[in-house]
């Protein structure tokens, strides 16, 4: 396991600089190739948005944690799914392309929803600061998405489950850290041949 102080990613992200997201996921990349990993996962759905600049360079596969969780949702027999993450996040593809390419639709947050959420995770939740108002919110959010059709939600951070999951959610969740887990264990077992994420 390796990454770059969190602070680092975010100061390139607050000024939209990807090849520099890009190039952090590739120092990480480098230093677990030469101690021996088979494959490479990054449970920060945000800087996923990279991925795709670096993956020719990179020196070893990733597994993709929108692919992961658009397998989950076809598995599990849902069309519609609600994306829920940072403004980093909902404001890009890398959900809505990984969705598309399983022929499933993604719903994002309003734009008020996108600036709350986005306040809540990185204001409250990275720091262990978890509000009431800040759970009802999200589960306000998640019940417009699901009055707009949607059949599930994608926890799109791996801070959002620390409030929010099956229990208290107005839809199914996916918990995309967790499924990333669960999809490298079976990589791990299994190989990469297996035909599963």
């Amino acid at each position: 396991m390796h990454t770059p102080s969190l602070a680092e990613y975010v100061a390139c992200l607050d000024r939209g600089d990807l090849a520099g997201v890009g190039e952090l996921m590739l120092t990480s990349a480098r230093k677990l190739a030469q101690i021996g990993a088979d494959f490479l996962v990054c449970p920060d759905n945000t800087i996923h948005q990279a991925l795709p600049m670096i993956t020719a360079r990179s020196p070893l596969p990733w597994l993709h944690i929108a692919e992961v969780v658009a397998q989950e949702a076809v598995a599990r027999g849902f069309g519609r799914l609600g994306l829920t993450g940072t403004r980093w996040l909902v404001d890009s593809e890398v959900y809505p392309e990984a969705l598309a390419a399983r022929g499933l639709a993604c719903v994002r947050p309003d734009e008020a929803e996108r600036d709350d959420t986005h306040r809540i995770i990185m204001d409250e939740l990275v720091y262990g600061r978890f509000e009431e108002r800040s759970v009802a919110r999200f589960q306000q959010v998640i019940g417009r998405m699901k009055d707009e059709g949607c059949e599930a939600v994608i926890l799109g951070c791996t801070e959002i489950p620390l409030i929010i999951g099956d229990a208290n959610s107005p839809l199914p969740t996916f918990d995309s850290t967790r499924l990333l887990a669960r999809a490298a264990l079976r990589r791990a077992i299994e190989g990469p041949r297996s035909g599963r994420a």
